[in-house]
């Protein structure tokens, strides 16, 4: 274990992130919004500390080897979350605790969208701009690490691109070399940042929050500028704005780079992943319109509307609201919760399994239905007539194993905190899933969860964004043995 460059890169990336710190602090010496001190304090210490790691460390020149990646995976969340939440610590309107601090700031990372913080509208406009920037950074950061990094460790969901498909190759880069990958997908998440912005803005949005929202709707996170979310907003062009680029940020970023560079979006409709996820999309959308329009939840144009919307967010584990979704009829807000748990594609900003990884299990149980039926025959598992291979199958499975298991332990552990049954259960799921919103308790902020509580979901929040095996393999004796 190479410590010492594990020092180095974290210091190196502590060093960045704090200039994140630096737009809200020009931001609040502006307005004199009171919050200075705060962002002051947070940019020192996270500059001071990442020179402390760094100087030390800044001449060695070695390879990471596997153990170092997982290391310096599971730590880039860990520790940026940790100093992230030092301005919302010290902002004395906020009254946070410190583990409420920390909850909101990796919360804002892993783009889950889950707050402790209300009374949004009231706040000023430098810390509303700083939790968005901490999203949209965890968006991109996602993007990288799952496209760029994690394919050269083996872990991960691009992992599956092995079992390869139309549109990007799903095992070689998009670009000969690691750095122009990541200079190119950077690319496409600022222009699909951009290009949100504008439509926002358009849409009838002020320019602040069309660029506070556009950080979180590219990122999929969730996190708004008002306690309403944009049920603040009157205007159904700004749901279809943000569900409209929901959808792509959900989609693949490799698809939207290989689709630009040929100009063509037949690009889409050849990937299997995307179909099915878009296909999920739209059975959804339908079932949940129908049933609002049906039990007269809403008029049938409002029930069109809010039914895309919230299934769009739900579904992407944006968490984007309009209505307290839980207070609709019937197995709707289970229906919304239960899709979360799919999420978004590989190698998108979304959160939850995956849609590949549904996608195998669903295939595999239809071969082993054929299979009854045909015990003699060989019938191989494809992926746009293209063979999967049995390794790919088994790590699908065993993910979604250790997936569930991680999901009821920390279910019950947060049953043991004193929280009801269903928001437990969904705080769980959201959080796992880096969807933001639950039921219960938890359905519009997770302020009433317990001390311990916040520590369990933010070892969730962790947990989902890093796809389980990049933080469980941190617990095992093996990992630390030389």
């Amino acid at each position: 274990m190479q410590f010492a460059m594990a020092t180095k890169i974290i210091g190196v990336l502590l060093i960045l992130f704090s200039s994140a710190m630096l737009p809200s602090l020009a931001l609040s010496l502006f307005a004199n919004d009171g919050a200075e001190s705060a962002f002051s304090v947070g940019f020192g210490a996270t500059l001071v500390c990442g020179l402390l790691l760094w100087l030390p460390t800044h001449s060695l020149r070695r390879d990471l080897n596997i153990r170092d990646g997982f290391l310096v995976t599971a730590l880039f969340w860990l520790v940026l979350g940790l100093f992230g939440a030092i301005p919302l610590w010290l902002f004395p309107d906020l009254g946070l605790s410190p583990a409420a601090a920390i909850f909101e700031s990796i919360s804002g990372l892993t783009t889950t969208g889950a707050t402790v913080i209300t009374g949004l509208d009231n706040l000023p406009s430098s810390l509303l701009l700083y939790r968005q920037i901490l999203q949209w950074l965890g968006g991109i950061g996602i993007i990288v690490l799952a496209v760029a990094i994690l394919p050269m460790l083996g872990i991960g969901g691009m992992q599956l691109y092995r079992a390869e498909s139309a549109g990007p190759s799903k095992e070689r880069k998009l670009t000969p070399r690691i750095t122009s990958t990541a200079k190119a997908l950077f690319g496409i998440y600022l222009l699909l940042t951009t290009a949100c912005a504008i439509c926002y803005l358009i849409a009838g949005m002020t320019p602040f929050d069309a660029i506070c929202h556009a950080f979180s709707t590219v990122a999929i996170g969730g996190f708004s500028t008002h306690d309403a979310s944009l049920g603040y907003y009157q205007q159904n062009s700004v749901l279809m704005v943000s569900s409209l680029f929901m959808v792509a940020s959900a989609i693949n970023f490799g698809l939207h780079f290989v689709a630009l560079q040929r100009k063509d979006i037949r690009v889409y409709s050849r990937d299997s992943e995307a179909a099915f996820f878009l296909s999920v999309l739209i059975i959804a959308t339908c079932v949940v319109c129908v049933l609002l329009v049906i039990t007269e939840t809403f008029p049938v144009q409002d029930g069109l509307i809010h039914g895309l919307f919230q299934t769009v967010s739900i579904a992407t584990t944006t968490g984007f609201t309009t209505q307290d979704f839980s207070t609709w009829p019937l197995f709707l807000p289970v229906l919304l919760l239960m899709l979360s748990f799919m999420g978004g594609c590989v190698g998108s900003t979304g959160g939850g399994m995956k849609a590949m990884r549904i996608l195998l299990i669903f295939r595999q149980g239809m071969r082993e239905l054929k299979q009854l039926l045909h015990p003699n025959a060989v019938i191989p598992l494809k992926i746009d007539s293209r063979r999967v291979q049995t390794e790919i199958i088994s790590a699908v499975w065993s993910f979604f194993a250790v997936y569930m298991f991680c999901f009821v332990s920390m279910w019950l552990a947060l049953l043991a905190t004193g929280l009801d049954f269903t928001s437990a259960f969904s705080a769980v799921a959201a959080t796992l899933n880096n969807l933001g919103p639950g039921l219960g308790e938890v359905a519009s902020n997770y302020a009433s969860v317990s001390e311990g509580g916040k520590a369990i979901l933010c070892l969730a929040m962790l947990m989902g964004r890093l796809e389980v095996f990049t933080m469980l393999v941190l617990f095992t004796p093996a990992f630390w043995r030389h």
